[in-house]
């Protein structure tokens, strides 16, 4: 199993622990989404791009993240199994938008 695809499972593995959802994020026609889309309890969401160690996001990637990011997301980078419990932890204490109706 390639080295990208096993932090993929640990994470996937660790947002279930969690009792969230961490789906294949795909959107035909747009390119350079992140790969996964985390949804913890409570309304908690991230989108997490996978890397092997040492990668880093391809500029289409960059672009994509920032327009997220612009749009009030949360959006992580991970290349080490290490870094999966802080991206959980900063999904989980995120302040949510407050309802403005």
């Amino acid at each position: 199993m390639a080295i990208e695809q096993n932090i993929e499972k640990q994470l996937v593995q660790a947002v279930r622990k969690h009792h969230g959802l961490c789906w294949k994020f795909t959107s035909p026609g747009t390119a350079g989404v992140p790969d996964r889309i985390i949804i913890l309890p409570q309304g908690r969401i991230g989108f997490v791009e996978l890397k092997a160690p040492g990668q880093t996001p391809r500029p289409l990637q960059i672009r994509r993240h920032n327009q997220l990011k612009h749009h009030g997301a949360q959006v992580f980078t991970c290349d080490n199994p290490n870094q999966i419990p802080h991206i959980i932890h900063a999904i989980q204490t995120a302040q949510l938008p407050t309802d403005s109706h």
